[in-house]
C-alpha cells in the first residue's frame, strides 16, 4: 500500500532525523522533494499546494528552527499534516437508534460495490449486527447472482427481485423484509455506470428520496488516482454522500486517491478494502495509515488482527500447554491457521516499524505454509500428539501423503523440536527466542 510514495517520503524523513540544525534553505529543499513525491503519487495539485504551505508555515516557526532537534520536529509536523489530510481520526458508521440502519452503496461500475456489500455485511455481523443485503444493481449482467453467491458463502440473507428493474420498489420491499426478519442493518447495492451520467444520478436521487438512507457510502477504486477526485466531487455534489470507502487499497502503490478525496469532498474515508477475501475490510485509521506511509509501522493494527484471531481463553490454554511442554503439532497447525487469518506475511511486515525496504519487498513464498499444513495433516492423530514415534517408515508415508520428500519432513520436525525447546526455555525464564526460520522446501 502506497509503496512508491512511502519510499520517497521515508528517504526525506531519514535525512531530517539526522539533522541537528536545519536552515530555511534546507527546509525548502526538503519540501520540494515532498511536493514532487506527492505529485508523482497523483495527489491533486490543490491538495499538494495546501499541504506544503501548511508544513512550511509551521516548520519555519521560531520554536522549531531554534530547537535542538529541528529535524525530528519537522518530521512530526509532516506526520501531523498527513494525518489531517487523511481525515484526522477514525469515523464510524451512522447507526440509527431506530433499526434498521440503511446503508446505500454508490459508485462507478467496477469500483467494487457488490464485493464491498459482502465485506461490509461480514464486518457488521462480527460487530453483533444482523445484516440484510439488497440487490439493486439490475443492469449489470449477473450482478444479482454475484451478490446472492456472496450471501450464500457468508450465510447472510440477500433480498432480490430478479424479474424487476424497479430499483425503488426492490429497495423498499427489501427494507420491509429486513423489518420482518428483525435485521438491524440493510445494505443496498446499487447500479453503476462506466462513467457518470444523468440517468445514473437521477435513479440514485430517486432511490435516496424513497429509502432515506442513514449513510450514503461512495465506493472508489484506489487505483484510479486523480480521476477519483472528479468522481467523488460529482457524486457528492449531485447526491450528497456521507462517507467514502477505498477499494483495492492494497494494490495502490501511489496513494493519490486516498490522499485527495477527503480534502476535496470534506467527507471521511471510513473503510479500506485491503484484499480479495470477504474478511479483508478494515476501518480506516488516518493516524495508522500516515505512520505506515512514513515507515513508522502500525503496531495497533497488528494487535487488532491478533485480537480478532485469538480469544483470551484460547491464549490462556495455549500458555498452559507451553509451560507444561505439551505443545503438539495440532497446536502448531492451529496457530499457523490463526496467523494466516491475520493476513499475509507481507502485510504484517509492512505494519512493523523499522523493517528495511529490502525485507519488506522480499518475495515470501507462502506456499511453504501449505506444505507444512500438508505434512501435519498427513500424520495420524497419535503421530501429531506424540511425534517421537515417527520412525523411518512413518516419515516415508507422511512424505508421500503430503507430496514432499522425506528430507522435507525431517527438516520440519527438527525445526518443530527446536521451537518446543525455545518455548520451554522462554517459559522457564532461562532463555530467549532465537531467530526462527521457515523450513525451506
Amino acid at each position: 500500500m502506497f509503496d512508491s510514495l512511502s519510499d520517497k517520503l521515508q528517504n526525506v524523513v531519514k535525512k531530517l532525523k539526522g539533522q541537528t540544525r536545519i536552515t530555511e534553505k534546507e527546509l525548502k529543499e526538503m519540501l520540494r522533494e515532498v511536493k514532487l513525491a506527492l505529485l508523482e503519487a497523483d495527489v491533486n495539485y490543490k491538495v499538494v499546494k495546501e499541504f506544503i504551505a501548511n508544513i512550511e508555515s509551521k516548520a519555519l516557526g521560531e520554536d522549531v528552527m531554534k530547537s535542538l532537534t529541528p529535524g525530528q520536529q519537522v518530521v512530526k509536523i509532516v506526520k501531523d499534516e498527513l494525518i489531517e489530510l487523511l481525515g484526522s481520526s477514525e469515523s464510524k458508521l451512522n447507526i440509527s437508534s431506530n433499526p434498521p440502519t440503511v446503508i446505500m452503496l454508490v459508485g462507478l461500475q467496477g469500483s467494487g460495490k457488490t464485493t464491498l456489500c459482502g465485506k461490509l455485511s461480514n464486518y457488521l455481523r462480527k460487530q453483533g449486527k444482523k445484516p440484510l443485503m439488497v440487490a439493486c444493481d439490475v443492469y449489470r449482467p449477473a450482478a444479482v447472482k454475484q451478490l446472492e453467491t456472496i450471501g450464500k458463502s457468508l450465510n447472510i440473507d440477500v433480498y432480490s427481485e430478479p424479474e424487476s428493474q424497479n430499483v425503488v420498489e426492490i429497495a423498499t420491499n427489501g427494507i420491509k423484509k429486513a423489518r420482518s426478519k428483525l435485521c438491524d442493518v440493510v445494505i443496498v447495492d446499487t447500479a453503476g455506470r462506466l462513467q457518470i451520467d444523468e440517468k445514473l444520478m437521477d435513479e440514485l436521487v430517486d432511490l435516496k428520496k424513497a429509502i432515506r438512507p442513514h449513510e450514503i457510502m461512495l465506493v472508489i477504486d484506489a487505483m484510479t488516482g486523480q480521476e477519483a477526485v472528479n468522481v467523488a466531487s460529482t457524486f457528492n455534489e449531485k447526491l450528497g454522500i456521507d462517507s467514502i470507502t477505498m477499494s483495492k487499497l492494497d494494490s495502490d502503490s501511489r496513494g493519490g486517491a486516498a490522499l485527495s478525496v477527503k480534502s476535496i469532498t470534506k467527507k471521511p474515508i471510513k473503510f479500506a478494502s485491503v484484499g480479495e477475501k470477504l474478511s479483508d475490510l478494515e476501518p480506516f485509521y488516518p493516524d495508522r495509515v500516515a505512520s505506515r506511509i512514513l515507515g513508522m509501522g502500525d503496531v495497533l493494527s497488528i494487535i487488532d488482527k491478533a485480537e480478532e484471531a485469538y480469544d483470551e481463553e484460547q491464549a490462556i490454554a495455549l500458555e498452559k500447554k507451553i509451560r507444561k511442554n505439551e505443545f503438539t503439532l495440532d497446536d502448531y497447525l492451529d496457530q499457523m491457521k490463526k496467523i494466516r487469518k491475520m493476513g499475509s506475511f507481507k502485510q504484517i511486515l509492512a505494519m512493523l516499524p523499522g523493517i528495511p525496504k529490502e525485507i519488506r519487498d522480499a518475495e515470501i513464498d507462502e506456499r511453504q505454509l501449505l506444505r507444512i499444513d500438508a505434512i501435519i495433516t498427513s500424520m495420524t492423530k497419535e503421530e501429531r500428539r506424540n511425534p517421537k514415534i515417527l520412525n523411518g517408515s512413518r516419515r516415508l508415508r507422511i512424505a508421500k501423503g503430503s507430496g514432499n520428500k522425506v528430507q522435507d519432513v525431517n527438516r520440519f520436525m527438527e525445526q518443530f523440536e527446536q521451537m518446543q525447546k525455545m518455548m520451554k526455555s522462554m517459559m522457564s525464564g532461562k532463555g530467549k527466542f532465537g531467530k526462527m526460520k521457515m523450513p525451506k522446501f
